[in-house]
């Protein structure tokens, strides 16, 4: 068993050795080749609540934390590595973007084998100056949140994201009707089966955006789910003076009669070209048995407000961020410092992301 083990890391050591290898050959080729990425780590404690990981009647280790996706650790903990390389042709390219560590393989969490690293791997070809065709792997279109900490201001992230899609598999038609308004439509894999169809079932997607609010949508039968998925999307955003953005999500998702919605506020404000500052406020709620955060039976309810204040320091192409992050939910699904049921969970955690 060790043994396997061991030649599997270094089956994936060399691949990924080789990877980069070919791509810095190349890359002094042609400036059309890209490699970037980013690297994050961080330390976080609960402030109201245990720190120790406990076991419950079936004897399965739990952390207490917030039941979203990533940064859930207490203590010093790993973040991701994440690898970019892509290819920018006039009319065709492709983007290979590989991810290492905690955070990218609940990411990638449908994944399996080799899989298990890929974050993204797809080919596009400009068909027109208005029409893109891509096809394989890429991160979902829904909500304001994405998996690499690069692209958000907070560092943990909502439940409105944790609970939607992460990627698809699939071909997406990108139009760009004019500079303000543009479509895309798309035919997938079930959510976040990101290498296999296991039992025919695809769903569609579609998206309209008009100067930077985007309407996202996707309706269809999901593996191993009892009736159809339709979720719709709303995200944007608004600057509301040269140093106060406003961000703006919602979301509505429904399978066989159960779901959640929510909504969420992102106020950040830019004191210096170093220093910025953010508050995520959410309230998510799950309907009709929803999708597993509260554990509820089929027709029951519950919901959680969780908000979260985020600094954003950079010292060059490293920021530093310090949250703070309290949630209140309707149900006990958190621990106090007894390890007796609780209904909320103030928490602190500093992060490091560098980003290249």
């Amino acid at each position: 068993m060790k043994t396997s083990i061991v030649i599997n890391c270094v089956r994936k050591s060399l691949f990924f050795t080789l990877l980069l290898s070919c791509f810095f050959a190349t890359a002094q080729i042609s400036e059309k080749f890209n490699l970037n990425g980013s690297a994050d780590v961080y330390w976080k404690t609960n402030l109201t609540g245990t720190n120790e990981a406990f076991q419950d009647e079936q004897e399965d280790s739990y952390f207490n934390s917030p039941a979203t996706a990533f940064a859930n650790r207490s203590g010093f903990s790993l973040g991701m590595a994440n690898i970019i390389a892509s290819y920018q042709g006039e009319k065709v390219g492709f983007v290979a973007d590989l991810a290492f560590g905690p955070r990218g393989e609940d990411a990638v969490f449908l994944s399996t084998g080799s899989s298990n690293i890929i974050n993204q791997l797809y080919v596009y070809w400009n068909v027109s100056q208005k029409l893109r065709l891509t096809m394989g792997n890429f991160n979902t279109f829904l909500g304001y949140e994405v998996i690499s900490p690069v692209g958000n201001f907070n560092y943990s992230t909502s439940y409105m994201f944790s609970y939607g899609p992460f990627s698809h598999t699939g071909i997406k038609m990108d139009l760009t009707l004019s500079e303000d308004l543009s479509l895309m439509f798309a035919v997938m894999n079930s959510t976040d089966y990101t290498e296999i169809n296991l039992d025919g079932s695809y769903t569609a997607g579609a998206q309209l955006g008009y100067k930077g609010q985007f309407l996202n949508l996707i309706y269809g039968q999901q593996t191993g789910l009892d009736g159809a998925t339709f979720q719709i999307d709303y995200t944007g955003g608004f600057d509301l003076s040269s140093s106060v953005y406003l961000g703006l999500n919602t979301t509505y998702n429904t399978t066989d009669g159960g779901g959640f919605y929510g909504v969420a506020l992102y106020p950040q404000l830019t004191t210096s070209e170093r220093f910025s500052m953010g508050l995520r406020g959410e309230y998510f709620k799950e309907f009709e048995g929803g999708v597993g955060v509260f554990a509820l039976e089929t027709d029951q309810d519950a919901d959680v407000f969780a908000f979260t204040l985020t600094g954003n320091y950079k010292i060059e192409d490293l920021t530093f961020k310090p949250e703070f992050r309290f949630d209140t939910a309707s149900k006990n699904v958190f621990y106090d410092m007894d390890q007796a049921p609780n209904s909320s969970l103030g928490s602190f955690l500093i992060a490091a992301v560098y980003a290249f």
